[in-house]
């Protein structure tokens, strides 16, 4: 392990280890998804940040908005911070400029928003007093062959062709598939998404609920009306819409099929448990 390894992790605390992980599994977060998530106040979590970034443990920039100003801090891995994680789990270490190409793909992508919009939401499950996130991964992680094949399985039918989520987590003992939608796309593509997730099952794919975290009530009405027109879906499916304080944990998680709304643990998990 190298010297410079050793030195930085006499330093990090459980909590620091926890924020590296993330940022190495999960890209890009911003200061106020970190400290809601990991520490008691946002100053404090500032504080903190400000001293990992001088440790180049972790890096950092601040988008510009389009009408005046700029965001948050957006925080990333840095060399340092990726080498710790890679010597913690007893793995390769990360080529040299690895950070930097990271950090260059989250100041210039189209897709930060979206990938925001994906972690604040396990932040705020990771966040939520009294029930524990027990996993959470990644698309990249989802879309690996053989991600939810369980023993026996047949690995090459149960593979990420027929679905690609934007995350996966199991919250309270219930595992869950992501989908979060941002509402640029038509009905119609969430509708040919969960027909992929019907096929996986089908093959023998863990039949675990899909979440739509929509971005009004609006889009959740329309695309009820559409999936009542569908029948029977092949696998659980559920909405809420990210509005008037709605949270994850919480919901309210309106279930297809059934008629009262329910919190993120009463999901059925499809009698398939991680």
């Amino acid at each position: 392990m190298p010297d410079q390894v050793l030195r930085v992790q006499s330093v990090l605390t459980a909590r620091d280890h926890q924020l590296l992980d993330w940022l190495y599994d999960h890209g890009v977060l911003t200061t106020g998804q970190i400290a809601e998530a990991l520490f008691p106040s946002l100053d404090f979590a500032q504080h903190r940040l400000q001293r990992l970034t001088a440790l180049k443990v972790v890096d950092r920039f601040r988008p510009f908005r389009a009408e005046g100003g700029s965001y948050p801090f957006h925080y990333v891995i840095d060399q340092l911070g990726a080498e710790v994680v890679a010597a913690q789990r007893d793995e390769p270490i990360p080529r040299p400029g690895y950070a930097k190409a990271i950090r260059r793909r989250w100041t210039a992508s189209r897709i930060l928003q979206h990938r925001l919009g994906v972690n604040g939401f396990f932040i705020q499950l990771a966040g939520h007093a009294g029930q524990e996130l027990e996993r959470w991964w990644p698309e990249s992680r989802c879309s690996a062959p053989g991600a939810f094949a369980g023993p026996g399985d047949q690995v090459e039918l149960i593979t990420q062709t027929l679905i690609r989520p934007d995350g996966h987590g199991v919250w309270s003992g219930v595992p869950f598939f992501l989908e979060y939608d941002t509402g640029g796309e038509p009905l119609t593509e969430l509708l040919r998404k969960l027909a992929g997730y019907a096929r996986f099952v089908a093959l023998g794919g863990p039949a675990w609920p899909v979440l739509l975290w929509l971005p009004s009530p609006d889009r959740e009405h329309h695309l009820h009306q559409r999936l009542a027109d569908l029948g029977p879906l092949g696998t659980p499916v559920a909405t809420a819409a990210r509005v008037n304080g709605a949270h994850p944990a919480t919901g309210p998680w309106w279930l297809h099929g059934h008629r009262s709304p329910l919190a993120l643990a009463d999901l059925p998990t499809g009698g398939t448990q991680p």
